[in-house]
């Protein structure tokens, strides 16, 4: 059951626009910088703020696509089957600043995964993680260093990011669970 909308369409753009200048200032620019985004939706949000990006210092950034499920630590758990989607990578790495993005940071483990997927790939310079909403209950000492927002929540309730790109909306709800 929907509990409450957290950001709007016009909340979400706003926030990505917000992260964007932070990328952009935290760096000194761009300069050796790119975005890798997290299947699904990470993806959705890195190319959005490649866009902001752009508009901002007027300069591309490469924008990559990584699929963490053969990372997962809770991979026997999700499926006998797990879908395995392609890592869309076309740049070197090496000795970038990298710049995770994912929807949602809760527990940390889709980011450990993450990592270590990236390390397959060379050895950045430095990784930074950039999230829609950040909804606490760590397990892992893993943070963000952009958050579009912080929600804290009660374990019963999820946090859903719907995008246009996947859900025909932009909106951020917390969705409660019934035992």
């Amino acid at each position: 059951m929907e509990k409450a909308k957290i950001l709007d369409k016009e909340a979400v753009a706003r926030s990505l626009t917000r992260i964007a200048h932070e990328i952009v200032e935290k760096n000194k620019g761009v300069d050796n910088l790119c975005l890798v985004g997290i299947r699904n939706r990470g993806v959705y949000l890195a190319q959005r703020l490649a866009v902001d990006i752009k508009r901002i210092e007027n300069k591309d950034v490469p924008v990559g696509i990584l699929d963490i499920t053969l990372y997962r630590d809770d991979l026997t758990m999700i499926s006998a089957q797990p879908v395995v989607h392609k890592t869309e990578i076309d740049f070197d790495i090496e000795g970038k600043v990298v710049v995770l993005v994912d929807d949602v940071l809760y527990t940390g483990r889709t980011i450990r995964a993450a990592l270590d997927a990236m390390i397959d790939f060379g050895r950045p310079k430095s990784i930074q993680l950039a999230v829609l909403v950040d909804r606490g209950h760590r397990e892992l000492p893993i943070r963000a260093d952009y958050a579009g927002k912080n929600i804290p929540t009660a374990q019963n309730e999820t946090v859903e990011v719907r995008l246009e790109e996947a859900d025909d909306k932009d909106e951020v709800v917390i969705i409660e669970k019934h035992p």
